[in-house]
C-alpha cells in the first residue's frame, strides 16, 4: 500500500491571552485619564463649587463686619431669607430684573436672527466684512465698552448730545442722560445688545450653515413666501440651536452687573438696579454680608427656575410628533 502522508497546519506562535475579564494594561489606561483631568476638575470645583457652597453657608449665618474680622458667625437659619422676602425693595427690584431680561433678550435674539439671515444672504466679501466685525465688538473687553457708552452719552462732551444739538434737537444740549431713570435704562440695554448680538448672531449663522439648500429651492418652486420658509423650514431646524443660545442669553443678562456697575452703580434712585447690583449693594453699603449672600442665592434659584420652564419647553416641543 502506497504510504499516506499526514498533512499537519504549520505551527503558529500565538501570543499569551490574558486571563478572561482582564484587558492588558486596563488599571494603568484607566488611571491616567482621570488622573490628567483631575487638575482641571479641582480648580473648577475650587473656583465654582467652593464659592457657591460659601455664599450659601453664609446666608444661613448672622455675618457682619465684626463677624468678618473674628469668624465667629452665628448659624440663624432661614431668618435671612425671611428678613429679605418682606422687603418690599427686594420685589421692586426683582420685578426690575425680570424686565431688565426680557426687553434684552427680546431684541438680541430679534436683532441677531436678522443678522444671521443677512449674513447668510451676502457674497463672500460681504459677509467676511460682517463676521469681522461682529467678532470684533464681541472681543471688546466689557469695562472698556462701558467706558466708551459713558463718554458717548456724556452730558457735556458726549458726541450723541453734540450730535442731536447739530440737527436741530436743542433740548439735548448738555442733556444728563444718567440723571435720567428712564434714559439711563435704555442706554444700559442699548450697551447690553451691542455687546451679546455678536455671540448670538454667529452661533445662529453658523446653525444656518447647516440646513440643506435643497429645502429652501423646493420651498421657493412651491411658491413659499420668506416668512413662510422661515416658519415652516428655518425655524424648525434651528429651534435646538436658538433655544440654546436663548438659555445663555437669559443667563448673560440675568447677571449682567459690571456693566451697570461700572456706569450708573444702580441708580439714579434704584433705576438700574437688578439682583446682582441690589446684592452687592445689601453686603457693601449695609455691611450685611448675610442678606447679599440671601440675595445672590436667590437670584441663583430665580434663574435656575427660569432656564428650567426653557428647557422642559424646549423637551416638550422635541417629543411632540410632527
Amino acid at each position: 500500500m502506497p504510504a499516506v502522508r499526514e498533512r499537519t497546519a504549520p505551527h503558529v506562535h500565538r501570543p499569551p491571552q490574558p486571563p478572561p475579564g482582564r484587558r492588558p494594561g486596563g488599571p494603568a489606561r484607566g488611571f491616567w485619564p482621570h488622573a490628567l483631568i483631575a487638575p482641571a476638575i479641582a480648580g473648577m470645583l475650587y473656583l465654582l463649587v467652593y464659592p457657591l457652597v460659601r455664599a450659601v453657608v453664609i446666608s444661613l449665618q448672622d455675618f457682619r463686619l465684626r463677624q468678618l474680622i473674628s469668624g465667629d458667625a452665628e448659624f440663624v437659619g432661614l431668618r435671612n431669607y425671611r428678613t429679605l422676602l418682606s422687603d418690599p425693595r427686594f420685589w421692586e427690584v426683582t420685578g426690575r430684573t425680570f424686565a431688565f431680561m426680557a426687553v434684552n433678550v427680546v431684541l438680541i435674539m430679534s436683532i441677531s436672527t436678522l443678522v444671521a439671515l443677512m449674513t447668510e444672504r451676502l457674497r463672500r466679501a460681504g459677509r467676511t466684512v460682517v463676521l469681522c466685525s461682529l467678532v470684533l465688538a464681541w472681543a471688546m473687553p466689557v469695562v472698556a465698552a462701558t467706558t466708551v457708552f459713558q463718554w458717548l452719552f456724556h452730558s457735556e462732551f458726549g458726541i450723541v448730545n453734540q450730535s442731536l444739538t447739530a440737527l436741530g434737537f436743542g433740548s439735548f444740549d448738555r442733556y444728563p442722560w444718567f440723571a435720567n431713570g428712564t434714559a439711563a435704562f435704555a442706554i444700559l440695554v442699548l450697551l447690553i445688545v451691542w455687546q451679546s448680538v455678536p455671540f448670538a448672531a454667529i452661533t445662529l449663522y453658523s446653525a444656518l450653515t447647516t440646513v440643506p439648500a435643497e429645502l429652501y429651492e423646493s420651498a421657493r418652486m412651491d411658491g413659499a413666501s420668506a416668512s413662510r420658509v422661515f416658519r415652516s423650514i428655518t425655524f424648525p431646524l434651528l429651534r435646538p440651536i436658538f433655544m440654546l443660545v436663548l438659555s445663555l442669553e437669559v443667563i448673560w443678562t440675568f447677571k449682567a452687573f459690571v456693566q451697570i456697575w461700572v456706569m450708573t452703580r444702580g441708580g439714579p434712585g434704584d433705576a438700574t438696579t437688578i439682583l446682582p447690583v441690589y446684592a452687592v449693594q445689601t453686603a457693601l453699603s449695609s455691611q450685611r454680608y448675610d442678606l447679599g449672600s440671601a440675595a445672590s442665592m436667590v437670584t441663583v434659584v430665580l434663574m435656575s427656575g427660569v432656564l428650567v420652564l426653557y428647557f422642559r419647553q424646549m423637551f416638550r416641543q422635541e417629543d411632540d410628533p410632527r
